[in-house]
């Protein structure tokens, strides 16, 4: 987003245009346009330095305003960041005609992996081809383990909730002794007996799980539509002022499974037990 009375310029014939972010315009008191000339000053990337003449150990540059700063609500860019022309960038730190990365957006629906192989033979072993979470891959592998860690937490937390199922299905066993009298009267096996008790649970468990992910999916849908949590004191630092949600069908299938597994597997024994009890 850009901000200020002039017009978004980096090169004009041999003028060179700085954009600063907003909050580096704050910090340098510049506003959204500066009088004359910004020198900026890069250190000689070839040579020693002459602590006698400390001039001489820099490249010294000038750009002039445009009208505008930019911001995209992330203070690493915000208030570090001059967008000006690769010329001046490359005159500034002594690179002529060289690159030090190259970003290319692919078309929707295109196959990542098939575009870097194909870029990664042009160019051959000597660049690296990066995705975007390639590129940080320690901070999606932090995300990642955090994700481990709360699926865990969330697990134990699981196990103690199937306590509830189990107290439900001990005093409705208990409760029923009566009716299996009945039904072992008219024939029924104890084995048909046991399964009557467990399917209980076991619907119990599936029918829970499918009402829990239900929901689940619903506020998700309702977060990225409507934004319910926001980021609180950190809203207007971000791209987005509302805490992000992303689904993948993947965790929720595993997610079902497990509290599928924990839930039938914290009915099995309690029905086993106390069936026998019931039946002897």
């Amino acid at each position: 987003m850009l901000y200020g009375e002039g017009e978004f310029a980096l090169r004009a014939a041999n003028l060179q245009y700085g954009v600063l972010g907003i909050r580096l315009a704050q910090q340098l008191g510049t506003g959204t346009r500066w009088k004359g000339f910004m020198r900026v000053f890069a250190p000689n990337r070839e040579g020693q330095f002459d602590i006698s003449n400390p001039a001489s150990g820099f490249v010294v540059d000038s750009l002039l305003s445009p009208g505008v700063v930019f911001s995209v609500r992330q203070a690493k860019y915000d208030q570090r960041y001059i967008l000006t022309s690769a010329s001046f960038a490359r005159n500034l730190f002594g690179m002529q005609g060289m690159l030090t990365a190259l970003e290319l957006k692919l078309k929707p629906n295109a196959n990542t992996d098939v575009v870097k192989k194909k870029i990664q033979n042009i160019v051959g072993s000597k660049y690296k081809v990066l995705d975007r979470y390639e590129q940080q891959e320690d901070t999606f592998r932090i995300m990642n383990v955090e994700k481990i860690i709360a699926y865990i937490f969330l697990t134990f937390i699981l196990v103690v909730a199937c306590f509830n199922i189990v107290g439900s299905l001990s005093m409705l066993i208990i409760d029923k002794k009566a009716d299996v009298t009945t039904l072992r009267n008219l024939g029924a096996t104890d084995k048909q007996i046991v399964r009557i008790f467990l399917f209980e649970g076991r619907m119990i468990s599936a029918l829970g799980a499918l009402l829990g992910v239900g929901l689940g999916l619903l506020l998700c849908w309702l977060q990225q539509q409507y934004g319910l949590v926001s980021l609180g004191k950190s809203e207007g630092s971000f791209i987005v002022n509302a805490y992000p949600v992303s689904v993948h069908y993947i965790d929720v299938f595993w997610i079902f499974i497990t509290v599928i597994a924990v839930g039938w597997l914290s009915v099995w024994y309690p029905v086993r037990y106390l069936s026998r009890k019931l039946l002897d």
